[in-house]
């Protein structure tokens, strides 16, 4: 696909997708205080998140969630149904760890807060979406969110994620998600902004 003709509708992404994806990702989240966080190294931070994103893409998501891309964004969504069983196991655990080095416990503390914290109502979790910044403005990520929120608003449920980039609330506002709370990451991390969007019936409500 020629650079000219990058695609914005969304497709179902395989398992092949793993290492494009991953750099895709990593590309989109240079900026995200979070990933900053797990990832503070300038020298190594590419290589290290683009390691990330394909590990948990390949391991996780595209096995027990919806995974879709476009031909610069990817997001990975999780149904109710599959909520259980995309936690990683612990050959995945060592995975990350091993790519985050020190920072893996940092990584697994706010792992298990936000699990502490998360929703006890049936939802679909919007586990991660991002777009290539050299394609920003051109619909590729609001494409996606469209996609997995139509799929939520088919099943009657709501949309919960988290964010830890102030500029991308009003984004997701546009799409009608509301700010529940925030907490900060423990050992000195960023701040992490819970949203939710309740479900919208055919007509708009």
């Amino acid at each position: 696909m020629g650079r000219m003709s990058i695609t914005n509708t969304p497709e179902t992404a395989t398992v092949d997708d793993a290492e494009e994806i991953g750099r895709m990702l990593a590309s989109a989240f240079d900026d995200d205080p979070m990933m900053r966080w797990f990832f503070p190294e300038d020298s190594s931070r590419e290589e290290g998140m683009a390691r990330y994103f394909s590990t948990i893409f390949a391991r996780q998501y595209v096995r027990h969630g919806v995974c879709e891309r476009t031909g610069a964004a990817a997001a990975f969504w999780v149904s109710p149904e599959g909520q259980e069983k995309a936690v990683p196991d612990a050959e995945t655990v060592q995975e990350l760890e091993d790519i985050l080095g020190d920072r893996a416990s940092l990584f697994r503390e706010a792992v298990e807060g936000a699990a502490e914290h998360g929703p006890k109502e049936p939802h679909w979790y919007l586990a991660v979406v991002g777009a290539d910044p050299a394609a920003r403005g051109q619909g590729h990520g609001a494409a996606l969110l469209r996609s997995g929120l139509a799929k939520a608003d088919a099943a009657g449920l709501p949309v919960y994620l988290e964010s830890s980039k102030p500029d991308n609330l009003p984004f997701y506002e546009h799409f009608g998600f509301t700010v529940l709370g925030e907490a900060q990451l423990p050992g000195g991390g960023p701040v992490l902004w819970a949203m939710r969007r309740a479900p919208r019936t055919p007509d708009g409500v």
